[in-house]
């Protein structure tokens, strides 16, 4: 059960940094037998933001791709399913291709990324999946004609660079990658998104039975700082809620003046009002009570 929460996780995560850059569709349909690509990822020719800002994630969504992330290590079993659904989805865009009479170019088909939080050697060694010297350590290449690659998320270095594929690894994996995800600066594009994503994560598992070890290790990480965001956000909201209250009730003064020294507000009177609130209440009270209408229109207009 646990599982499916991670993968929904994984899917609302991967597509909310992505939108950006690009058309994310999770899941997708393939043909065949009813199945279904985690993230199909198309990037937009202008995309909204820098893929750099993403780091290695953004090196993976250059050219069209399959993204399919794995909660638990991928087994033999599972590779070959995502290699499956690579084939019928490029089948689809050659039989589309065909049908219009125009060519494919090699950026056209697109590559698999299997996210997969540890993988053994013998799994590695069984696809014929190797290093690319291209490529940081821990991305690990199919023979070219497939164009696959398994991301081995345990072996990718700690650094910026990885850290938006860190979150979706396991165990002291993701937790360091939240520790490093909760240091970055409060502007940082995606550091406020991501964190909402953890959080949901985590208020999900806290109602789920049968959570494994690395689960319960993670919803005590994020508790403490999910109730301390909570806290600010309430006490933010407060705050909010007073200066609102005083703007209206400063408003309602404004109007109740304006309507006690010069009857019904006409469209001249409610002009002036803006710029009579963007005064300090004492300030406003004192014109309002001793100047005229035509002195008030005539002081006031000139700002409007």
């Amino acid at each position: 059960m646990t599982r499916f929460i991670h993968d929904q996780f994984t899917k609302d995560y991967l597509e909310d940094l992505l939108t950006p850059l690009g058309e994310v569709k999770a899941p997708r349909r393939v043909a065949g037998e009813v199945r279904e690509i985690d993230v199909w990822f198309t990037p937009k020719s202008q995309p909204n933001l820098p893929l750099e800002a993403l780091g290695l994630l953004g090196k993976l969504v250059v050219t069209p791709c399959v993204i399919e992330p794995f909660r638990n290590a991928a087994s033999s079993d599972e590779i070959c399913d995502c290699l499956l659904k690579l084939l019928e989805i490029k089948g689809e865009i050659q039989r589309e291709s065909n049908r219009n009479n125009t060519k494919l170019s090699d950026l056209d088909l697109p590559k698999l990324w299997i996210l997969t939080p540890t993988a053994s050697a013998t799994l590695l060694s069984g696809f014929g999946a190797t290093l690319d010297p291209n490529w940081l350590p821990g991305i690990y290449f199919l023979p070219s004609s497939l164009r696959t690659a398994i991301i081995a998320i345990h072996q990718l270095p700690k650094t910026a660079e990885t850290l938006w594929l860190r979150i979706m690894g396991r165990g002291t994996v993701q937790k360091q990658a939240i520790d490093e995800l909760e240091a970055l600066p409060a502007e940082n594009l995606f550091r406020s998104s991501t964190l909402k994503w953890l959080y949901r994560l985590q208020k999900d598992l806290e109602v789920t039975q049968n959570r494994d070890a690395d689960d319960r290790d993670l919803i005590m990480r994020l508790s403490p700082r999910y109730d301390q965001e909570r806290e600010q956000a309430v006490q933010e909201g407060i705050q909010q809620g007073i200066q609102q209250g005083i703007q209206q009730g400063e408003h309602l003064v404004v109007e109740n003046l304006l309507k006690f020294r010069f009857g019904a507000l006409d469209e001249e009177l409610l002009g002036i009002m803006t710029p009579l609130l963007a005064l300090p209440p004492e300030e406003f009270t004192q014109l309002l009570l001793q100047l005229s209408r035509e002195e008030l229109l005539a002081r006031f207009r000139q700002t409007t």
